[in-house]
């Protein structure tokens, strides 16, 4: 009986010639920075690696269009000596609760790809973290790399990834731990696989194992051997049943010979038994199956995204009598239209939008010149190229990110920008609102940027205190450090303080389809009914959501979200999505 090798848990550690490459080797003094977190940034960064040498520069790479972290960054030293102590020192340690991965930055995407030197290990006890497998390993050869994949709590998951930086020290290591006990436990080495290739080893492999289903209850263990006995010797034959022993309509045959299940796949798969078609193939793990299924969604999605792609249009902001029928003829003359569908409710009203499908770009861009903006029954029609929503959702985050880099908020009034000293103060035309939109006087909140302020004006302190207008009003707010401001020496006229409203005379109410107006004024105007109704569900975020809303519509669109209560929902929700996604991130 042969005899098993064991190796020791920790073997001693290699010498230091093994740990890191020379940094001779790598004279940029880069290096890679993996395994971050989310929330991990460039100065976070910064204050770890420059207490091991000046660093020139750090970059975490992130997402062209939401901006989110790609879990990577690139730190570089001045000095290739100071790279290669903080790889030695820094590697794997923990940077906000979770262990980096430190390695030489690699510029050459083939050498990167190759796979040469990566070596992938198993049934790895919970104890072995990622210094415990490098000092293994380090013994072998010069380590690039050396991870432990982890689970949401930071545990590890069993299994690891090495690299080496030449093949044949990962031969050597595949060849002397392979099958050797590790912490008690039995460890797999051999080379690393990558997905796409291990997908591709399994379609065509071998196999015993038939999975067969569609059956119905009457089919037992008995007949389905007899059915599958003509093929081959079988092993085992097996219908798996409920708690009471009620047949669940799948089963599995295990032949001797892996040509005789492949013979009865291919003779039995759709065929008919008891009036059912029953399938009959290769038995799979749940991960291979999971794995299948993605790869079909994935090529059925990309099929239909390069199928629509530049035909679908989407029209919004139409009246409730456009049906499927009235929404083709609008569009018949742009071109021939394979689907016309109004989106309508559970009752079969119509939600004001739908799609329209062309044969070919060039129809759908000329509908949406032609067609945008024009005046269809009572309404101007907004008609574009559709988008998924994830799209949408992430030009939403970019415009947003872009709007809070460009304009930081005055703490304390949500949805107010910052007055920058010096700057011009810009006041839009005045609007006057209509009676029963006019709120309570002293209770107005914050406008949003760039619209018209309500029908009264703020004034300053009194001269001479530290929240009058010398001081630039600081402090003039109810409970600020100025509020002695306010204050007014006896026998003079009582000056009202900064936040009594004050009327002024009334402008004359503007009217948004007023031909006078250019696009910009028409946008004002709508944005300022706008926040009013954004203001009653969302008073503290009102700013900030009008502003995302005037950011990313057109007028056509903004008056349907004033007209359509349920469309303004929906963008309020979506706006809050975002907000709430940027503020964990600040977090």
């Amino acid at each position: 009986m042969a005899t098993t090798t064991t190796a020791p848990a920790v073997p001693a550690p290699a010498p230091a010639a093994f740990a890191t490459p020379a940094p001779s080797a790598y004279t940029s003094a880069s290096l890679y920075v993996g395994d971050l977190n989310d929330d991990v940034t460039e100065a976070n960064l910064f204050e770890i690696f420059n207490t091991v040498g000046a660093v020139a520069s750090i970059r975490v790479c992130r997402d062209a269009i939401t901006r989110r972290s790609l879990g990577y960054a690139y730190v570089n030293f001045h000095a290739a000596g100071d790279a290669d102590r903080a790889l030695d020192q820094l590697n794997n340690a923990p940077i906000k609760g979770k262990p980096c991965r430190i390695m030489w930055s690699q510029r050459d995407p083939a050498s990167r790809k190759s796979g040469k030197g990566n070596i992938f290990i198993k049934n790895l006890d919970k104890s072995i973290d990622h210094k415990t497998l490098f000092d293994t390993f380090s013994q072998f050869g010069q380590i690039l790399s050396c991870k432990i994949e982890l689970d949401d709590r930071n545990e590890s998951k069993g299994y690891g990834y090495i690299q080496y930086a030449l093949q044949d020290q990962a031969e050597k290591a595949i060849a002397k731990v392979n099958n050797m006990m590790l912490a008690g436990k039995k460890v797999f080495v051999g080379p690393f696989v990558s997905h796409k290739e291990r997908l591709a080893a399994n379609s065509t492999k071998q196999f015993t194992n038939v999975y067969v289903k569609n059956l119905s209850e009457a089919v037992d263990e008995a007949r389905l051997k007899t059915l599958f006995a003509a093929y081959g010797s079988l092993k085992n034959v097996i219908i798996m049943r409920d708690d009471k022993g009620t047949s669940k309509g799948f089963g599995f045959v295990n032949f001797e010979n892996p040509d005789e299940a492949e013979k009865a796949v291919e003779d039995l798969n759709n065929t008919d038994l008891d009036g059912k078609p029953v399938f009959v193939g290769r038995a799979q793990k749940k991960s291979e199956r999971e794995a299948e299924l993605r790869q079909k969604f994935e090529v059925m999605k990309m099929e239909h995204m390069s199928k629509y792609q530049g035909v679908n249009l989407y029209i919004k902001n139409l009246d409730d009598d456009v049906n499927d029928d009235k929404l083709r003829s609008m569009f018949d003359p742009f071109g021939i239209i394979t689907s016309a569908k109004i989106m309508t409710d559970n009752k079969g009203n119509s939600k004001g939008f739908g799609f329209v499908c062309f044969t070919t770009p060039e129809e759908a861009t000329k509908a949406v010149t032609e067609m945008n903006g024009k005046i269809v029954g009572h309404k101007p029609v907004y008609v574009a190229l559709a988008q998924r929503k994830d799209v949408r959702k992430a030009q939403l985050e970019a415009q947003f990110a872009q709007r809070t880099k460009m304009m930081p908020r005055v703490p304390g009034m949500p949805g107010a920008p910052m007055a920058y000293n010096g700057a011009p103060m810009f006041y839009p035309p005045q609007v006057v609102y209509p009676p029963q939109m006019v709120p309570p006087r002293g209770r107005y909140p914050p406008a949003p940027y760039g619209q018209p302020v309500p029908n009264y004006v703020i004034v300053g302190g009194a001269q001479g205190g530290r929240g009058g207008v010398k001081n630039g009003g600081r402090g003039g707010m109810p409970g600020g450090r100025g509020g002695r401001g306010g204050r007014q020496p006896q026998g003079q006229p009582q000056i009202p303080t900064m936040m009594s409203p004050v009327p002024v005379a009334a402008a004359p109410v503007v009217d948004p389809n007023a031909e006078s107006l250019s696009a910009e004024e028409r946008k004002n105007i709508m944005g300022e009914r706008l926040y009013f109704l954004i203001s009653k569900p969302q008073p503290a975020l009102a700013g900030k959501i009008t502003g995302m809303i005037l950011d990313s519509s057109t007028v056509e669109e903004l008056y349907q979200l004033i007209e359509e209560p349920a469309s303004l929902e929906e963008k309020i929700e979506e706006a809050l999505k975002v907000l709430e996604e940027h503020s964990k991130q600040q977090q």
